[in-house]
């Protein structure tokens, strides 16, 4: 599926971005639900690069990395603004 649509006109859509609402939703949600989030961000992440390690071999994770996002870029927005949503969905249904 494509979501670019989704992403064509964020400012009107969103008004702001899905990184700006991210922000607003944690700067001003319950604590303790953002804190969780993060943290099941952050063993995600853990999990990711351990993954990245083992099937790469070696430990030039960040290397790795730049070079796909540079080659692969529009799909790491798109991505990037996916989750972003996701996140900021995630927090806003457990704050309520």
């Amino acid at each position: 599926m494509n979501y670019e649509a989704l992403f064509e006109d964020e400012e009107s859509v969103f008004n702001g971005s899905p990184k700006s609402k991210f922000l607003d939703v944690v700067f001003t949600a319950n604590n303790d639900v953002v804190r969780y989030d993060l943290e099941l961000l952050i063993q995600k992440m853990a999990a990711m690069e351990l993954l990245l390690e083992k099937h790469l071999g070696h430990d030039d994770i960040e290397g790795a990395i730049k070079q796909f996002e540079f080659e692969n870029g529009g799909d790491c927005d798109i991505k990037a603004k996916s989750l972003y949503i996701e996140l900021t969905g995630s927090i806003v249904s457990k704050s309520e």
